[in-house]
């Protein structure tokens, strides 16, 4: 995105997104057609600067509106409300303008009856803003309120002149299930760095097979910006492979829901100050969190008896400090509260955290983040969180129980943790489709143990790579992989478990342990 390479160094998320509006802004008023800010088509959207930022007034040309009927919608995606018993966002993408977007919905394939009209996010990106051409993307949402807790919905995605309730495109409709009003066993699925690839699509494919209530997506997302280091000399930033993104994506996530955290690879300076305006266009996630206009990624939601929480590492790595202190502490501040309140609620047992870089990891590339341990990790031990799940480095990883950065329980395969009196689990679930890392150590994994007293890593701090012996690396695995976790409820009194197993793409199992709280 051409910038001197000396001031890449010294400029913040912030000031690359000055730097590139003003740039291009100039070319594009000699040109003679000046970019403005904050419009859509088709729909409102106006909710706050961030978002403004992330769309555009551009004259719509001719070969940008065509018939509606030879247009077809791709890339859907889902995302729990707030409230994850009767909200639901339905996105999806058109290759061009389109009027009046909508989503039928109904409880039959027959009965589409209900139709809500949809907001269409129109997200421009320049000639010479990385690899893309000039170039207009159209994301579009629909979000649902009043459903019924535990329902199965059949819906379609459409707009003028494409009905998905017409009988020839009958076959376009998808399926979502809300969350149950009680407690009931149910399995999620969780993975990171994933990418447009074929181990991005294996591992989807996979996952589906899973049956999986909810996915996690633990940061990196499409990698639109290969260099993740959120510095505007990228040149190889391409807002198209997005696109082959969501499209890959359709064939899990226009069922089930699928959960973001922002990861280094997320931040796109030219959109919006904070790097995320392209990922509010392209996502419509919870909105509980602390500070909409600096961390749409940040969040919680709750499934039946367990709650998960999005956190968003940028505000606190000092590996990658585009975004280092955006939240001015705002965001440990609700974290906080949300533990709180969590652990006191009657109906919840777990606590699960999910977010992109490592506290804990062995990695030859990204290690442990020291940001993280300093922020985070002695609220993770202090509300007794059940499970961390991260990416930002390229394998699979699990740890023995920790606590204090010493191992307080060896957690072997197959093994039982119990947060309450032990300590905290950190799994490392960043093999969903990038180039693979490596560690110091040997693999160690399900069928293939290679046990060692220690691990030669290292930990990012304030003033750079410190290394590090560690004990506490107990599964290691070097290849294509994700999460599965089944969690299952249980009178109170007794145990609630969470049973996790790493999956490689083989469809092998590689680790498995269990996660046990007595149940409220």
């Amino acid at each position: 995105m051409g910038v001197p390479q000396q001031l890449v160094e010294r400029m913040s998320m912030a000031e690359q997104h000055e730097y590139l509006r003003t740039k291009f802004s100039r070319r594009t008023m000699i040109r003679g057609g000046a970019v403005t800010l904050g419009a859509v088509a088709g729909g409102t959207f106006v909710p706050g600067a961030t978002a403004q930022a992330a769309t555009r007034t551009r004259p719509l040309t001719q070969t940008e509106t065509v018939d509606g009927a030879v247009v077809a919608p791709f890339g859907r995606h889902l995302a729990f409300g707030n409230d994850a018993r009767t909200e639901m966002t339905v996105s999806w993408q058109v290759p061009v303008a389109v009027k009046k977007p909508f989503v039928r919905i109904g409880a039959h394939p027959w009965d589409l009856s209900r139709k809500i009209e949809a907001e269409v996010r129109t997200l421009y990106t320049p000639a010479g803003v990385g690899a893309s051409a000039d170039h207009t993307q159209y994301y579009v949402h629909a979000k649902l309120s009043h459903l019924r807790p535990g329902r199965t919905y059949y819906y379609g995605v459409g707009h003028a002149g494409f009905d998905p309730a017409e009988p020839h495109l009958l076959g376009t409709l998808g399926t979502f299930t809300t969350a149950p009003a009680h407690k009931e066993s149910f399995t999620f699925t969780a993975f990171g760095d994933q990418g447009v690839s074929y181990h991005g699509l294996a591992n989807d494919s996979l996952l589906l097979g899973q049956n999986p209530a909810f996915h996690l997506h633990a940061g990196d997302i499409a990698y639109a910006d290969p260099s993740g280091a959120g510095k505007t000399a990228d040149t190889g930033f391409d807002s198209r492979v997005w696109d082959q993104f969501l499209y890959q994506t359709e064939s899990v996530a226009k069922s089930v829901p699928w959960m973001v955290s922002y990861g280094n690879h997320d931040m796109e300076a030219w959109y919006s100050p904070n790097g995320y305006g392209g990922e509010e266009a392209r996502f419509s996630l919870p909105d509980n969190g602390p500070d909409r206009k600096n961390l749409p990624g940040v969040y919680s939601f709750v499934y039946g008896n367990t709650a998960v929480i999005s956190l968003d590492p940028n505000d606190v790595s000092y590996e990658i400090p585009a975004n280092l202190g955006i939240s001015g502490g705002t965001q440990t501040k609700w974290f906080e509260a949300q533990l709180k309140k969590f652990r006191a609620a009657h109906d919840i047992d777990f606590v699960i955290v999910f977010f992109h870089h490592c506290a804990y990891c062995t990695s030859t590339a990204h290690a442990s983040e020291g940001g993280v341990r300093q922020e985070w990790v002695p609220l993770f031990e202090k509300y007794q969180v059940d499970l961390v799940i991260n990416g930002h480095n390229h394998q699979y990883e699990r740890t023995d129980v920790i606590k204090g950065d010493k191992v307080t329980k060896k957690l072997p395969i197959g093994g039982t943790a119990y947060p309450e009196s032990e300590g905290v689990v950190y799994v490392t679930a960043g093999a969903a489709g990038r180039s693979l890392y490596a560690f110091t150590a040997p693999d160690s994994y399900e069928g293939h143990e290679n046990e060692v007293d220690s691990v030669a890593s290292f930990v990012n701090l304030k003033d750079g790579k410190q290394s590090e012996t560690v004990a506490w690396s107990r599964v290691r695995y070097l290849n294509y992989s994700f999460l599965r976790v089944d969690v299952n409820p249980a009178p109170r009194g007794r145990y609630a478990t969470l049973k996790v197993q790493g999956i490689a793409e083989t469809g092998d199992r590689i680790d498995h342990f269990t996660v046990a709280r007595r149940a409220k």
